[in-house]
């Protein structure tokens, strides 16, 4: 007989988020697990669960404390027999836990970045009640370090899951002639690639600040920029600014980022904070030499001057340098690719993340639950607290 989990997310992506939730869903040992999806809003994540046959029910939430929210997700709860929920992101991870805890159900949240509630003391409060009453999990160690800073949660409540992706499907030679002609890209020109939405935090214009430098070393350079996002009007009137307009491709959201990692020569993730980047992931995964950032889990993904290259957080000068030294140097792009590929394989494999995933299952169901555990000592006094700010869980 099989144990039913529902994935829960309130964020519905595009993200590296919401692709480790469909990947975890469609992943379990169905053997042992069947996977049910609940999300508060359609979106990309629900178009990528259906392809993968999961499935998906959109349960909306309205306002601050919506009370028909607990009674419709209750009753899916119900309805397809849960046995334990599984919640990504702070709506789902505060929200799940309340609901799930109340009802006598195990509970796994899963805390994916550092920018969902370091500025609002009720969020701290929320997320440390979440570590009391549920099975916590960070995807970084950073993160892990982070949240009991941030929150006060004990440090043994707190458990460590690195992300992990499927191997790439290599292109043939026929394919990647075809992606670079549709892309306008000429036979000489050196790929520089960068996939991930374009908001503030992912650093995108520190790149094109880097590309004139990068241009006069490396004048055959092409920039290619996947993803959408609210920065895109401004980052296309950089590249105008900066007289590289030429050189920059905005690709928007793109279903084919295997394709353009087969194609690059090197990936960047110039990001300001990262969790655990499932981009970088599958970018080492292609094969790619790396260049990003020396912030939250990437130091752990990337063995600087290894698998890749660090560099500090918003420093074009650095940034320049570390492309156009990976651009000039076929040998050391080559290395650093095949190291990085191997440490991805053996570290950062979607069956090691869906087998760590599972003994947390174990565990959890293994354990007798109460709802009298949710709250405990002066905490109890602050419920309310707790109602009013849930609601506030929209990351994106």
């Amino acid at each position: 007989m099989t144990t039913t989990v529902l994935h829960m997310s309130s964020s519905s992506g595009p993200g590296g988020a919401e692709a480790v939730v469909a990947g975890l869903a469609s992943g379990l040992d169905p053997a042992r697990y069947r996977s049910v999806v609940c999300l508060f809003r359609d979106g990309w994540l629900r178009e990528r669960c259906d392809r993968l046959g999961l499935e998906t029910h959109i349960v909306p939430m309205r306002g601050m404390l919506d009370l028909g929210w607990f009674r419709r997700f209750r009753a899916l709860l119900r309805g397809r027999d849960v046995a334990l929920i599984h919640a990504h992101e702070f709506g789902a991870n505060t929200y799940g836990t309340l609901a799930g805890r109340l009802g006598g159900l195990p509970v796994v949240a899963t805390v994916h970045g550092r920018s969902y509630f370091t500025d609002r003391g009720r969020r701290r409060l929320a997320y440390r009640l979440v570590s009391r009453a549920a099975t916590m999990v960070a995807v970084s160690e950073d993160i892990k370090r982070f949240v009991v800073e941030a929150t006060g949660a004990a440090t043994d409540r707190v458990r460590v899951v690195h992300n992990g992706i499927a191997p790439a499907t290599p292109l043939t030679e026929g394919e990647r002639a075809g992606l670079r002609a549709e892309l306008g890209i000429q036979p000489e020109d050196r790929v520089v690639t960068v996939v991930g939405s374009l908001y503030p935090v992912k650093g995108h214009r520190y790149l094109l600040e880097a590309a004139p430098r990068i241009l006069r070393a490396c004048p055959t350079a092409v920039f290619l920029i996947a993803g959408r996002g609210a920065c895109e009007r401004e980052l296309r009137a950089q590249a105008r600014e900066l007289d590289i307009e030429p050189r920059v491709r905005f690709l928007g959201l793109r279903g084919d980022v295997p394709g353009l990692l087969a194609i690059a020569d090197v990936f960047v993730l110039p990001s300001l904070s990262e969790g655990l980047s499932i981009a970088l992931l599958e970018a080492m995964a292609a094969g790619r030499p790396v260049v990003t950032t020396r912030v939250g889990g990437n130091p752990e993904l990337v063995v600087d001057g290894e698998t890749g290259v660090l560099v500090p957080p918003a420093d074009v000068e650095r940034l320049a340098s570390a492309l156009v030294g990976v651009l000039s140097d076929a040998a050391t792009a080559r290395r650093l690719g095949e190291n990085g590929l191997r440490r991805v394989r053996s570290r950062f494999s979607i069956d090691g993340m869906v087998t760590a995933y599972q003994a947390i299952y174990e565990a959890a169901l293994a354990r007798p639950v109460s709802p009298s555990n949710l709250l405990c000592g002066h905490e109890r006094n602050r419920h309310d607290r707790v109602h009013r700010v849930t609601a506030e869980g929209r990351e994106r």
